[in-house]
């Protein structure tokens, strides 16, 4: 014969449980992507939509290359500071700090279009990095940790879809006011005036952005991306992260993704006419917010293993990249021999257009994956900020290399061509020993509701036993 007793129930303070209530519209991780997205539009997206046009929509694409090379030179160092930053001003204080310097660009742009002013090109390239780092850093921190675990990949490729709607947008314009010009040249001024103020209004939108704290997550889990260290330890901590194995060996990977941006644009703005570049920008930004949100949607496939996800991901976007640079390879050499235009009425032009589309599509995939993988093996809120800031320090510091190469015309028609396949070729096998260590060595972050229910049964099973049985 055997009875059942129940055990005493345990403390309220033994276990604290977390109950989550409707989140309010204006605070849930969707409107915050919303509001970064809408940034980002404001920001590095129409910054974008001025270079898919090749050479920032000027004739030649050598001093906004040299401009270009000094904006990621600053980013490193403004990147590198921005957790020490975010200390005193907060995440949302930065992201607003950061919008601030992409007009003045603009501006730049706008001087020498219209005037043949050089100066303001430097000078707005200078201020556009200082802010621009701050921007970087402080958009991939939110981006990663406001949204739950289990959203994270669709939430990244629609905030970044926002960066290519700047793309798109300004492309549509260029293309509105350009479709007439057949022919090499410098797009209308008219364009950029409209970009600064579009840009100018970036800080507006930044003070939308909610604090961590006034986030409202599904599960009731708060967001934290607070620092707390003082700027000089938090500067020696980020340097620290940067020589974690893991962060290391995805160097080369960062830099073979990020450095084609100053190659396809380069190559647009050297064999095409003004009206085909403003087509390339608008459907190069098309196709790749299609390419980044498949991406995120199969990164989200949870029923999937992660290990599978992760590597089929990395596999597909390698090959493809791979095969888009023997493509361009074989076009850049043929026409450095040949010096083309191509207008979208000539022959030839689908061969010579369409890798561009392709290799933006890929800048895309690359960017989403990255964060990614920082979001994979990163340990906490503060190594977030962290590895978010080094990686945009890093993606900045290659992307100067690959725009300074770029003020060089030989660089810029054919040798950075060369470079880059290179270096897509030889970051694979580091790259691949993080990849393929994701779901054993580092466990995806899941929901966090699922982990602590989770946790709390098991210390229910364990420490807090409901029945105890009693033989007699």
């Amino acid at each position: 014969m055997s009875s059942e007793t129940e055990s005493p129930s345990p403390p309220a303070d033994d276990v604290v449980r977390q109950t989550a209530s409707p989140a309010k519209w204006n605070r849930t991780p969707f409107y915050n992507a919303t509001i970064l997205g809408i940034c980002s539009f404001a920001a590095p997206g129409l910054w974008g939509a001025m270079n898919s046009l090749g050479a920032g929509g000027l004739q030649k694409p050598y001093l906004v290359n040299t401009g270009n090379a000094l904006t990621f030179c600053l980013m490193v160092v403004s990147c590198w500071l921005t957790s020490g930053l975010v200390k005193y001003v907060g995440i949302k204080g930065s992201l607003v700090i950061g919008t601030i310097g992409f007009s003045v660009y603009s501006a730049g742009l706008y001087l020498n279009n219209r005037y043949g002013v050089e100066w303001l090109v430097i000078f707005g390239a200078a201020c556009c990095g200082v802010s621009a780092g701050i921007f970087w850093a402080s958009e991939a921190a939110i981006a990663i940790v406001y949204p739950e675990p289990k959203n994270r990949g669709r939430l990244v490729a629609y905030w970044l879809s926002w960066t290519r709607l700047g793309q798109i947008v300004g492309g549509a314009i260029n293309l509105g006011l350009n479709a007439d010009r057949s022919q090499a040249g410098q797009v209308s001024w008219k364009v950029y005036l409209v970009f600064i103020v579009l840009q100018a209004l970036g800080p507006f939108a930044a003070l939308l952005l909610n604090k961590p704290s006034q986030v409202q997550r599904a599960s009731g889990k708060p967001v934290d991306l607070a620092i707390f260290d003082h700027p000089w330890k938090e500067f020696k901590a980020t340097s620290k992260t940067f020589l974690k194995k893991e962060f290391l060996l995805l160097v080369l990977w960062i830099g073979q993704g990020v450095y084609s941006e100053a190659v396809f644009f380069s190559y647009i703005a050297l064999w095409f006419s003004v009206r085909s570049r403003a087509l390339g920008s608008f459907v190069s930004g098309i196709v790749a917010v299609i390419a980044g949100n498949l991406l995120g949607l199969w990164l989200d496939q949870n029923h999937i293993a992660l290990q599978k996800r992760s590597r089929w991901a990395f596999a597909v976007i390698m090959t493809l990249q791979g095969g888009w640079w023997i493509w361009l390879t074989v076009n850049v050499t043929q026409y450095h021999r040949e010096l083309p235009t191509f207008d979208w009425s000539d022959p030839g032009f689908g061969r010579a257009f369409g890798v561009f589309v392709f290799l933006v599509a890929g800048f895309q995939l690359n960017y989403n994956f990255a964060f990614f993988l920082i979001g994979q093996i990163s340990k906490n809120s503060q190594e977030t900020i962290r590895l978010s800031a080094l990686l945009r320090a890093t993606e900045s510091g290659w992307q100067a290399i690959s725009y300074g190469l770029g003020s060089v015309p030989l660089f810029a028609s054919i040798g950075s061509v060369y470079l880059n396949f290179g270096l897509w070729a030889i970051s694979i096998v580091p790259a691949w020993f993080v990849v393929s260590r994701i779901g054993e060595l580092y466990r995806a972050p899941q929901d966090e509701e699922q982990v602590e229910n989770s946790q709390l049964a098991s210390s229910d099973e364990k420490g807090h036993p409901a029945t105890v049985s009693a033989g007699l």
